[in-house]
């Protein structure tokens, strides 16, 4: 059976950790938030937003409809709403060819 790295999450994760994630700033995060109700964070008693994984995987949807593929906002809030179960299935394809895009690539680093 091969080794498999095992990636090291956190519960929470601050918003300037999920900016930095996506290389945007906050307050691109904190928009989101207040355009796409999938994006839920808890927020702590000092009023700090608390973003866990599941929040993470919306804002990777979001990002690449929003980013990479060119949606509106309205777009990719309408493409949410149809079907997003297949929206995921379709996401976590795509990360895990980024995966094996990213190991590949330091495997071809390390010869």
């Amino acid at each position: 059976m091969p080794y498999k790295e095992k990636r090291i999450t956190k519960l929470y994760y601050s918003i300037s950790e999920v900016a930095g994630m996506f290389k945007v700033n906050t307050s691109l995060i904190r928009f989101w938030e207040s355009e796409f109700d999938i994006i839920k964070p808890k927020k702590n008693k000092r009023g700090n937003r608390m973003f866990t994984t599941n929040d993470i995987d919306n804002f990777h949807l979001i990002f690449n409809l929003v980013k990479e593929q060119g949606f509106t906002l309205n777009g990719a809030k309408e493409k949410l709403k149809g079907n997003n179960k297949m929206m995921r299935e379709n996401w976590e394809v795509i990360k895990s060819l980024k995966d094996i895009k990213e190991f590949l690539l330091k495997l071809k680093n390390e010869l």
